[in-house]
């Protein structure tokens, strides 16, 4: 193999969805320098909606095959290095430090390090573990006991939760599910949607203990006995822990990043408006130019590889490949839930509403909800109507273009 006539290195920190978006993206804009990717799971990338979906519904051992993302053939030839974190970055001296000592010295950093699944502050018990859902064993290891009649707690109520209680019903489980919120999927739809969520999962069997907190856990007879913040005591075969994430940022500790909820970015996806050095997906926290307000992180599928479009093409630029167009970033937020008992798909800020009203339709079967802020239409969420996704999200667009003008 010829080396690469172009000397520069671009290093790749995570080997996710957004970590082969970024390596698309550099090659496309037409680097034809070493791209190294560094990846903590040993496996290639894949995509991670169907883990707490189609994965869990299957009565089979989940694979890789199924959920593997396609890795384009690269005549350059992008090294993959999995299973190996990176444990420091030092970007004055731009070079990572990796698990097992080694090191790699880059001219250009993609940070795609993603989240985590966040834990409940509890004492460890080894004897009655609780189930993390974020990576494809995590969904193996779930799958697996989700076995007809067995009980199975879940440890939180928003979309991951209520998926995984969706899929545990339909495999003939007998499903509780624990959440210190007042309905399921309470921040980011709001009362009044969740209040339907609940009443519609607690018609397909689903058992709910809102308003609740976990005390402790301990292992019971084979299984796990919890008992809640108000007394109350479940046991179960399956505990699933599904509390939210944490952003994957101790690695970049020490370079005076603001790291307190993700990595911090300007406009252009520059991490502390360094030059050459970006964040893509579920670790940034950016400014929208679409949506205003302040920097935030969004955590949807379609997240990863916008971001890594467009930082692609700042890094790219900022190496002296082309010309920076000074384009702020941008977008309309979009996520969908498959629940059995709904089909929800969103566009925009649902969680910036000051005001949330019916659209179209009736909460008890198919419809459209409005969440508006200041009087302009910042996000609607359908049940159902998939057919009119088009059309919403329009109004959306159109609204959000004329808050801004």
């Amino acid at each position: 193999m010829e080396p690469a006539q172009d000397p520069r290195t671009i290093a790749v920190v995570g080997a996710s969805l957004g970590g082969l978006r970024a390596v698309d993206a550099l090659r496309r804009l037409g680097y034809a320098g070493r791209l190294v990717v560094i990846g903590a799971e040993p496996h290639m990338p894949y995509t991670r909606p169907p883990l707490t979906k189609k994965l869990l519904l299957g009565d089979g051992v989940a694979e890789h095959a199924q959920v593997a993302l396609r890795v384009k053939p690269d005549p350059h030839d992008t090294e993959w290095v999995l299973g190996r974190d990176v444990v420091h970055c030092d970007l004055a001296a731009r070079r990572l430090t990796l698990d097992d000592g080694t090191t790699v010295d880059f001219d250009g950093l993609v940070a795609a390090t993603g989240v985590r699944s966040r834990r409940l502050p509890l004492e460890p018990d080894t004897a009655s573990p609780s189930l993390p859902i974020r990576t494809l064993e995590d969904s193996v290891a779930v799958s697996e006991r989700l076995r007809p009649d067995a009980s199975v707690a879940i440890i939180g109520a928003g979309f991951i939760g209520c998926e995984v209680a969706a899929a545990a019903r339909a495999r003939g489980c007998r499903v509780a599910v624990v959440a210190v919120d007042e309905v399921p999927m309470q921040r980011p739809l709001g009362l009044q949607v969740g209040a339907e969520l609940r009443r519609r999962h607690e018609a397909a069997g689903v058992v709910f203990h809102l308003g609740r907190g976990v005390a402790s856990m301990a292992p019971e007879g084979g299984g796990t006995r919890l008992r809640l913040d108000d007394g109350t005591t479940l046991e179960a075969d399956v505990v699933v822990e599904a509390v939210g994430s944490v952003p994957n940022v101790e690695w970049l500790a020490g370079n005076g990043l603001d790291l307190d909820d993700g990595v911090l970015c300007d406009g252009a996806l520059r991490m502390g408006g360094i030059r050459a050095c970006v964040a893509v997906g579920d670790v940034a926290r950016f400014p929208n130019a679409i949506l205003g307000g302040p920097p935030r992180r969004v955590e949807h599928w379609q997240i990863p590889g916008e971001t890594a479009v467009h930082a692609a093409a700042t890094l790219f630029a900022d190496l002296g490949g082309a010309e920076d167009d000074g384009e702020p970033f941008g977008t309309l937020p979009t996520f969908w839930s498959d629940q059995q008992v709904a089909s929800i798909r969103a566009f925009g800020a649902p969680g910036l509403a000051d005001d949330v009203r019916v659209l179209e339709g009736d909460l008890a079967g198919d419809v459209a909800i409005g969440y508006l802020h200041e009087g302009a239409l910042v996000g609607v969420v359908l049940l159902g109507l998939a057919k009119e996704q088009g059309r919403f999200l329009q109004q959306v667009q159109e609204s959000l273009t004329l808050a801004r003008a």
